[in-house]
């Protein structure tokens, strides 16, 4: 889809946080791979954590960095597949407002390329909670990138055309 070049790039706030209870901020290698690549688009990283698999410290982080008014997108990273300590979908969905159901499906279209019938352990989603988008990308190197490249690169950005959730922002909150 076309970038409008007319248009002015608009940055962001993005919070980054890594869900895992075997890595370490050091070994974070797909948490850096989004850092570099919110940084290379020209949006702020402002704030990086890495949080163990504990459903209730994700979700009041979650809660902090939503009610934080500087913060306009958070991206999680891993936590999203089946096994029993996966729990990023259940916290958002305790912190959601509305499902953005269409991002999973494309995820999960797009990595069909990559790593075939597998994405459907993916549970890869995408919610707006009190005027903040979250999108939960699975842990893996190739699905930060997939979801970034395919995704994330245009939809968070300004100058997208027909639409991207940028400009949405400010109507996220409309009653």
């Amino acid at each position: 889809m076309p970038i409008d070049e007319s248009r002015t790039f608009k940055a962001i706030n993005i919070a980054l946080l890594t869900v895992s209870d075997t890595r370490t901020l050091k070994e974070d290698t797909s948490g850096d791979i989004l850092a570099q690549r919110i940084a290379a688009k020209g949006h702020d990283l402002i704030y990086r954590r890495l949080m163990r698999d504990d459903k209730a410290a994700l979700v009041a982080q979650l809660h902090q960095w939503i009610d934080d008014k500087l913060v306009d997108v958070i991206i999680t990273t891993g936590g999203t597949g089946l096994t029993g300590r996966d729990i990023t979908p259940e916290a958002l969905d305790t912190v959601k407002s509305k499902d953005i159901p269409g991002f999973g499906e494309l995820f999960r279209w797009l990595s069909m390329d990559k790593i075939g019938t597998s994405t459907v352990q993916s549970r890869a989603c995408a919610v707006v909670a009190r005027g903040t988008y979250i999108f939960a990308l699975p842990g893996s190197n190739g699905a930060v990138k997939d979801g970034w490249d395919g995704i994330l690169d245009t939809q968070l950005d300004s100058r997208h055309r027909p639409c991207n959730f940028i400009e949405l922002i400010p109507r996220l909150l409309e009653k």
